[in-house]
């Protein structure tokens, strides 16, 4: 019999979907404004629509990073099952557009519906996946009791859980118990992740790294970085990669006011419907600046200060062209972006105080010799401009990142390992 906790957290769920059901169109009108792929495959976001192949392999990657973080486990479920159709589920317009050109030859891709009880019941009755596999830490109350009902079993992949977000669990513990408890396998990042999971009420918790790991560079990216890096010429480049809203305009201050005039700044910014508003950051900084997309393959004008990294897809490609790399979303308390990709690469890597996120890769990293950590917009800038001064110990944290992503490999294998299809689903 459910407890009066349980009784509780549900109601106040259940209460905050009803409040909001009014508001999630008006959302994405909103949404679609700047992002017009919001006004896009509505009828998929109600579990209607045509349905994809019944008895899939699903997997659900909320957006863009969870979507190419899903790359290396995809990869080996696919060599291990290639019998099974894959269905791809996400949230965002950014995150299916990733899905497309990824896996769009062959996966079938819709967005997942929204947490209510009847669209979810919709969803597993439509699809009867043969395994659910939810990356990172989608916790969708809903979602999981109507895949218990239909016999669906589900896996947390590549699961993480920072302090902050579990405490933010905490505050409904009984429902996030429940939920929890009927996830039948947690892969774990990290043994910090894994105690934080179990905390809360998840039962069969492995520990068995990082997905983002095993995401090996793409040769053509690599290749298409070292063609912009011709281009480009001599000229030292610092990349700030995935950047964030606030961290722009006093990284472009720094910039101005103190890099030589040769130095290249390559800013690339996290969300696409953000790269016009930058772009009038960078104008108002009085910095010359040329667009990614309007390049198309000419040299890189020599005044040009500041190259806007206005693409999808080709972050391999200027982590490939820089000599040194920081990576944003870690200078506001926003959590912090991935590292692993600059020091897969092998270029030296630069973050901001906040990489809760990220917390385990950054530590390594830092511990490996491949990452620095700065408190500041200005400090990301002096340390730049000193590592573009010295090859040396360019080279020496570039080694260093390469050895730390070939060090932390396998977690796909691991992990494929675990999935518990409904033939053999692990017991409680």
């Amino acid at each position: 019999m459910p407890t009066l906790r349980l009784l509780f957290d549900w109601s106040l769920y259940r209460l905050a979907l009803l409040l909001a059901a009014p508001l999630i169109p008006l959302r994405l009108l909103w949404r679609g404004r700047r992002e017009r792929g919001y006004l896009q495959h509505w009828r998929e976001r109600l579990a209607l629509g045509p349905a994809p192949a019944t008895g899939a392999l699903w997997i659900h990657a909320v957006s863009v990073g969870e979507m190419r973080g899903a790359q290396p486990l995809i990869a080996a479920l696919r060599a291990a099952h290639p019998e099974l159709p894959l269905l791809l589920t996400c949230m965002t317009p950014t995150g299916r557009a990733t899905a497309e050109a990824l896996y769009g030859d062959f996966a079938r891709i819709v967005y997942l519906p929204y947490d209510y009880a009847g669209l979810m019941r919709r969803f597993m009755r439509r699809l009867q996946p043969r395994v659910g596999i939810l990356m990172e830490t989608e916790l969708w109350p809903n979602l999981i009791h109507a895949a218990a009902r239909a016999g669906v079993p589900l896996m947390l992949a590549n699961a993480r859980l920072s302090a902050r977000s579990a405490r933010g669990y905490a505050r409904l513990p009984a429902l996030t118990r429940a939920c929890l408890q009927r996830v039948a396998v947690v892969a774990a990042q990290t043994d910090a992740d894994a105690a934080r999971l179990a905390a809360l009420g998840a039962r069969a918790v492995a520990v068995v790294g990082n997905l983002k790991f095993d995401i090996a560079p793409p040769a053509a990216l690599l290749a298409r970085g070292a063609d912009w890096r011709q281009r480009w010429g001599p000229r030292p480049v610092l990349l700030a990669a995935s950047t964030r809203e606030g961290e722009e305009a006093p990284l472009l201050r720094a910039f101005a006011g103190t890099a030589p005039a040769d130095v290249l700044l390559v800013l690339v910014p996290r969300h696409p419907q953000r790269f016009d508003a930058v772009a009038g950051l960078v104008a108002a900084a009085g910095l010359p600046c040329q667009r990614r997309s309007a390049l198309d393959g000419a040299a890189l004008d020599p005044d040009t200060r500041v190259l806007l990294g206005d693409s999808l897809g080709e972050l391999f490609a200027y982590y490939a062209a820089c000599d040194v790399a920081f990576v944003g979303g870690s200078l506001q308390p926003l959590g912090g972006q991935n590292l692993i990709e600059a020091a897969s690469v092998g270029r030296p890597v630069l973050v901001g105080p906040h990489t809760f996120n990220f917390e385990e890769a950054t530590r390594l990293a830092i511990e490996a010799g491949a990452a620095l950590r700065v408190n500041d917009a200005g400090a990301v800038l002096d340390h730049a401009l000193t590592l573009l001064g010295d090859a040396p110990a360019r080279a020496r944290m570039g080694a260093a990142g390469l050895a730390y992503a070939a060090r932390n490999r396998g977690a796909a294998a691991r992990m494929a390992a675990l999935v518990p299809f409904r033939d053999r689903v692990p017991g409680p």
